[in-house]
């Protein structure tokens, strides 16, 4: 069966192939599809890999042999499932495979924003320490995590993973409720009393309906000054003007972000334009350690190889 891998370049250098080549008879990798070359690259695909190339319903009407779609990603908004699931087409997305990846993300940047290291590296850089007249400078707060509560919003396996992490700091954890829902579960806040009592907040929920500019002008100004505000989940979770606005009144003390609504963010963000040290803005990376891309090609083998096999596997459709 003839697979092809549609945008690979999404997946970074240095990944071992070896065990996807073997599943199939013929693997063709691109490491970008632009958007008129889709429908030639898969009308005689029996299995397409993809991790954001979006397959609509008249791509996949014109891909007849087409048997199999696998996700190296675990979203799926950008297929059309219901023309798969009417057709005959399996879907499977890849689950867990870069939750330790995330984790170190978030408290990598959170480490930098408490203990001011950005702020501290420039003013070496700059001679203050040189021409200080003690041992030590102290110019920049540096704040224990164990002193601070965590606040979590989405609470599947990374949200679990970095509660787990910031206990063994010896940070209070609090779980937001369901954004969009009426009730509150046991061992969860209401989303209000969390976004009033946390001085750290990570996002860690999908972007939906509910959830899209969950955080505005208004959640910003609901936070205490010197929380640090963390979203590696989805760029359009947060409204971006509102969130630099709040950086820069002081209605919050930091923030990092890892992404955008726009990504690539060729028509530019507010977060872009953005200079003041309590700000750090990563490209999309939290999830693309060396070990979490090689899990993502793990698990792609593993869903291509069961259903081969017959047998479902992380399967959507």
């Amino acid at each position: 069966m003839k697979a092809v891998f549609l945008d690979f370049g999404t997946m970074g250098a240095g990944l071992d192939l070896r065990e996807l080549e073997s599943l199939v008879s013929e693997l063709v990798i691109y490491d970008d599809s632009p958007d008129d070359t889709v429908a030639e690259r898969i009308a005689d695909a029996g299995i397409v890999f993809t991790n954001k190339i979006r397959l609509s319903r008249e791509l996949l009407e014109g891909a007849p042999k087409l048997r199999f779609i696998a996700l190296t990603a675990t979203g799926t908004d950008n297929i059309d499932t219901d023309f798969a699931a009417g057709h005959g087409i399996g879907v499977a997305n890849i689950r867990h495979y870069c939750t330790q990846s995330v984790v170190e993300h978030v408290f990598g940047v959170l480490l930098s924003l408490t203990h001011s290291l950005g702020s501290y590296h420039r003013s070496v850089q700059a001679g203050d320490w040189q021409r200080s007249t003690d041992f030590c400078m102290l110019h920049y707060p540096v704040k224990e995590l164990s002193a601070m509560t965590l606040g979590i919003v989405g609470y599947g396996a990374l949200g679990q993973g970095v509660a787990r992490i910031a206990r063994e700091f010896g940070m209070k954890v609090l779980v937001s409720a369901r954004p969009g829902s009426d009730g509150v579960a046991e061992g969860r806040v209401p989303f209000d009393e969390l976004l009033a009592t946390s001085d750290v907040i990570s996002l860690h929920c999908p972007l939906t309906g509910d959830t899209r500019n969950l955080f505005g002008a208004r959640e910003f100004e609901a936070m205490k000054a010197n929380a640090i505000f963390i979203n590696t989940a989805r760029g359009g979770l947060v409204d971006s003007q509102a969130l630099a606005d709040a950086l820069a009144n002081g209605e919050i003390a930091a923030a990092a972000i890892d992404v955008l609504p726009k990504e690539p963010p060729v028509a530019g963000d507010p977060l872009l334009d953005y200079d003041r040290d309590n700000l750090i803005v990563t490209p999309h990376i939290a999830w693309a350690t060396d070990e979490a891309r090689q899990n993502a090609i793990d698990e792609l083998v593993a869903n291509t190889r069961a259903f081969l096999d017959g047998v479902d596997r992380n399967r959507v459709v």
